[in-house]
């Protein structure tokens, strides 16, 4: 069997050479409209590959969230295979923002779809849902490992209803969360430089000091921009972990576009306040 560069190596070299930063690709149907552009599926081509142009060549990663071009049917999703085939040729990994999460052969079949080598939506890396039970991603989680690709795990998400689930505290006293992330530091046991299985923690969630989050994998970390938390915060945020964060900005980037230098510009901004503040971590 061809063996692939597992995802967590290819991250850890990118964030060293590129900084931290992810930049999400979000086709609001409002963003379209800052732009000047229809909502339509020429409008959703013209501001996604727009983004591309502007900040895949220097970036470690941009995230796509699949959502926004499913809501055009399959034209939108040619267009979303366009966008992470270009994105991953002009050097940055793709994470498909999908949040995917089923059971048993179902699961295989989305597994299939983002991380199956010669897929037309292959992507570095998927965002998975874990609540039908760790358990139920295994699917995925073998065929990332063959494939060379990655997983991000939601456990501690920053919108207002994720804490009824992942702050419910089991019947050994851990929360949910918590047992999310130490299912996740079992499957990077042992993995130089970076394990391939992060987990998805906001940057606003809070005061994370009772979370272990060393992982030996990427914490992808939304919420710095216009969800109000700053690259100035992380460090008190992620603490020890800073050095695996990778930050996620959508809307902070992209309403400076559809100028290709604006969108650029906003990119580099942030990057250079992410490594500023992430320092040597």
């Amino acid at each position: 069997m061809t063996s692939y560069e597992p995802f967590g190596a290819r991250l850890r070299r990118a964030m060293d050479e590129r900084g931290p930063l992810c930049v999400g690709i979000d086709p609001h149907a409002s963003l379209l409209a800052e732009w000047g552009l229809n909502d339509d599926v020429a409008g959703l081509e013209r501001f996604s590959r727009t983004v591309v142009e502007a900040v895949a060549d220097r970036v470690a990663v941009m995230k796509p969230q699949s959502a926004f071009f499913e809501r055009f049917g399959s034209r939108g999703v040619a267009v979303l295979e366009k966008v992470v085939q270009e994105a991953r040729a002009a050097g940055t990994l793709v994470v498909m923002d999908a949040k995917r999460g089923d059971i048993g052969s179902t699961m295989a079949g989305y597994a299939e779809a983002y991380l199956h080598k010669d897929a037309p939506l292959f992507s570095d890396a998927l965002t998975v849902s874990p609540y039908l039970g760790y358990g139920s991603l295994s699917p995925a989680v073998v065929l990332a490992r063959e494939s060379g690709a990655g997983l991000f795990v939601l456990a501690l998400t920053s919108n207002p209803e994720g804490p009824e689930v992942q702050h419910a505290v089991r019947g050994d006293g851990r929360t949910v969360g918590a047992t999310m992330l130490a299912h996740l530091a079992a499957e990077n046991a042992g993995e130089e430089p970076l394990g391939s299985f992060g987990a998805v923690v906001g940057a606003t969630v809070g005061d994370l000091s009772s979370y272990d989050l060393a992982i030996n994998g990427p914490l992808l970390a939304p919420g710095v921009g216009a969800q109000g938390a700053t690259p100035a915060d992380l460090p008190k945020v992620f603490g020890p972990a800073l050095g695996n964060v990778v930050p996620n900005v959508s809307r902070g980037v992209l309403r400076q576009g559809p100028d290709v230098g604006a969108l650029r510009a906003s990119a580099e901004r942030f990057a250079e306040e992410i490594r500023a503040a992430v320092g040597g971590a």
